[in-house]
């Protein structure tokens, strides 16, 4: 079964050349992964169509409304959906969390804008996750890091080796890689890699790893 993955946000639009390019229009060519886009603004009952409102107790911005939110949600989900909020004050997005997503059978995205999320909205979320520590106007560029973080691990989609060897992978980031010609202004390939010996190149690969981690990233090898 196809891995699905429904995103719900105030502005589809901001999706379509992200979903028609490259390796993830091929996984939704080949239906190895279909993504459904919701306007939440469709399920509002208010006659304008609103969503947000100001909030309680008074500051600036206006906050998401729950009904939208909590009626389109009830629509689509089934008791194998895992429903994520994107918000800043979430668990830290990892490798790891993408590896555990590509597993499940549909994921369903929250989008917030404006000011925030009615607090309440948090009762619908299975989990809540953040790209990093700071803030964008909205959840649809996290929405889309994770879809192309997650759609990549699926089966099919890539080839396996490919992403094993990604960064993270194992805690490591990856090892320096190089293409023709064999000297660039004088920047020349390593010989370890023009040996043609498989068993020292891996050897070389491994040592790259994690001497890089350790010089760039020493909070992943504790």
């Amino acid at each position: 079964m196809a891995l699905r993955i429904d995103i719900l946000t105030l502005f589809p639009e901001m999706f379509h050349d992200f979903l028609n390019t490259s390796i993830i229009k091929r996984a939704l060519d080949e239906k190895k992964v279909e993504v459904i886009l919701h306007n939440f603004r469709d399920y509002s009952l208010d006659k304008n169509k609103k969503v947000d409102d100001t909030p309680y107790g008074g500051g600036p911005g206006m906050v998401l409304m729950c009904q939208p939110i909590f009626d389109c949600v009830d629509a689509i989900r089934t008791p194998r959906s895992k429903v994520i909020l994107l918000t800043p004050d979430g668990e830290v997005y990892q490798q790891q969390k993408a590896y555990e997503l590509s597993r499940e059978e549909h994921l369903i995205f929250l989008c917030g804008h404006y000011e925030g999320f009615d607090e309440r909205i948090r009762s619908l979320c299975d989990l809540e996750l953040s790209i990093g520590d700071y803030v964008l106007t909205g959840g649809e560029l996290p929405a889309m890091v994770l879809a192309d973080s997650i759609i990549r691990l699926v089966d099919g989609v890539i080839v396996e080796e490919s992403h094993i060897q990604d960064s993270f992978h194992d805690h490591l980031l990856d090892y320096p890689n190089y293409t023709k010609p064999q000297d660039f202004r004088g920047m020349k390939v390593p010989d370890v890699l023009l040996s043609g010996n498989h068993q020292k190149i891996d050897a070389y690969r491994k040592e790259m790893m994690y001497n890089r981690t350790k010089e760039r990233r020493p909070d992943l090898l504790k």
